[in-house]
């Protein structure tokens, strides 16, 4: 079901956007924008947000779960020279770059 974005005028003057679900619901309500270039923009971001941000539970009964450790990148090594095996062409070493 494909929802919609609205563009709408702000009661106090300005424009704002509605997003409905594909039924007409009403989902969200944005902030004051005060052009309806900003406010198209503001839909470019929310585009994003909705396909990429994570979910942030803070409601009272949410689970709190511990902070998980984050993964240390790997140290870089040192580039091994490329030797030839018989397939493809022959890259060469850095030794003769």
């Amino acid at each position: 079901m494909s929802g919609y974005f609205e563009l709408v005028d702000a009661p106090d003057g300005g424009y704002r956007i509605r997003l409905l679900d594909g039924t007409g619901a009403l989902m969200a309500v944005s902030v004051t924008f005060p052009t309806k270039r900003a406010a198209v923009a503001g839909i470019a971001q929310a585009r994003e947000i909705a396909g990429t941000g994570l979910i942030r539970d803070l409601c009272k009964d949410a689970v709190k779960r511990p902070a998980q450790k984050r993964h240390m990148k790997p140290a870089r090594q040192a580039h091994k020279p490329v030797v030839a095996t018989g397939r493809g062409p022959r890259l060469p070493a850095l030794a003769e770059r």
